[in-house]
C-alpha cells in the first residue's frame, strides 16, 4: 500500500479516537462549548474518509479518459472538506444560540476539560505528521486535512480555557457564547480550505519563487538554444505541468534540438520530481523580448 494511502487510512482511526474522547468530555460536563468541539470531530472523520478516497483515486495511472492522470481528485476532496467544515460551523452556531437562550451549569468541569485536552494533544501530533508528510509527498488532501486538524487543536485549547473561565466566574451564558466564537473560527478555517482548493482547481501557477527556480534550470540546461519564452505552469496534486517555447538556431538539426529538450526536461524532473514537461521548438526568428536567456 502506498505511503499516502497508509497515512490517509490512519487519519480515520485517529479521527474516530478523538471523536470518542471529546464525546466523553461533553457527556461528563454537559458543556455546549465541548459539544461544539466534539461535533467538529465528526467533520474530522468525514474529511479523513474523503482524503483517503481522493488519495486512492489520485494514485491511479493516466488512462484513455484521463490522459493527464487523476491528481485533481485530491483538490475535489479538499473542497468537500471545506464544505463540511462550514456546515459544522453553522450547526455549532445553532447549538450555541439554544444554549444562550437556555443556559445550564457545567458538571464535572475539571475532569471533562482534562479529557478534552488529551484529544487536543493527539490531534496536534497527528496534524503535524499530516502536514509534513503531505508536503513531502505532494498530497494536497493530506495537507488540507492536517491544517483542519490544527484548527481543531486551536479551538480545543480555546474551549478548555473558556470553560475554565465560565466555571470560575459562575457565568452560565459564557459557555454557549464561547461555542459561538469557536463556530466563527471554524467557519473562517473552512473558508480558507475552500479558497486554497478553488485556486488549484483553476490551474493557478506555481508560486513565484518556484517559477524563478524553473527559469534558472531552463537557463542552465538549455545550452545551445537561443532562449525560452511563454513559460506556463500549473499543478495538479503532486504533478507540476510545465510548458514553454524553446527558440533554437534556424539551421540546427532536429536531433540536436531534441537533445537540448531532453536535457532541460531531465533537469526539471530532477528538481521537481513528479513533472510533465511540454516544449515547443521554434526557429530563431520567433525570439521575443523578456525571454529566458541561456547561460
Amino acid at each position: 500500500m502506498p505511503e499516502r494511502t497508509r497515512i490517509a487510512a490512519a487519519s480515520i482511526g485517529v479521527g474516530l479516537a478523538v471523536l470518542g474522547i471529546k464525546t466523553l468530555a461533553w457527556w461528563m460536563t454537559g458543556s455546549v462549548a465541548l459539544l461544539s468541539d466534539a461535533l467538529e470531530s465528526i467533520v474530522n472523520v468525514g474529511t479523513a474518509v474523503a482524503a483517503l478516497a481522493a488519495v486512492r483515486v489520485a494514485e491511479r495511472p493516466p488512462d484513455a479518459e484521463h490522459p493527464y492522470g487523476h491528481d485533481k481528485a485530491e483538490f475535489l476532496a479538499a473542497v468537500a472538506e471545506g464544505v463540511l467544515i462550514v456546515l459544522a460551523a453553522l450547526f455549532i452556531l445553532r447549538e450555541a444560540w439554544h444554549g444562550l437562550i437556555n443556559p445550564e451549569p457545567i458538571r464535572a468541569a475539571w475532569a471533562g476539560i482534562g479529557v478534552n485536552l488529551v484529544a487536543g494533544v493527539l490531534n496536534g501530533v497527528w496534524a503535524t505528521v499530516l502536514i509534513r508528510r503531505g508536503r513531502r509527498l505532494r498530497a494536497p488532501a493530506l495537507v488540507a486535512d492536517g491544517r483542519h486538524l490544527w484548527a481543531d487543536v486551536v479551538t480545543s485549547v480555546g474551549v478548555a480555557s473558556g470553560v475554565v473561565l465560565g466555571v470560575l466566574t459562575g457565568l452560565t451564558w459564557f459557555d454557549p457564547l464561547l461555542a459561538g466564537c469557536v463556530a466563527l473560527y471554524i467557519l473562517y478555517s473552512g473558508w480558507g480550505v475552500l479558497s486554497a482548493s478553488a485556486s488549484s482547481l483553476m490551474d493557478e501557477s506555481v508560486p513565484e519563487h518556484e517559477l524563478a527556480d524553473l527559469r534558472a534550470i531552463i537557463s542552465d540546461t538549455g545550452q545551445g538554444a537561443v532562449q525560452a519564452h511563454d513559460l506556463r505552469t500549473r499543478h495538479a496534486g503532486r504533478t507540476v505541468f510545465v510548458e514553454f517555447h524553446l527558440v533554437v538556431p534556424s539551421d540546427m538539426a532536429v536531433s540536436d534540438a531534441h537533445e537540448i529538450c531532453d536535457r532541460i526536461e531531465t533537469g526539471l524532473i530532477d528538481a521537481l520530481g513528479e513533472c510533465s514537461v511540454t516544449i515547443h521548438v521554434e526557429p530563431e526568428e520567433k525570439a521575443k523580448r523578456g525571454a529566458i536567456v541561456m547561460s
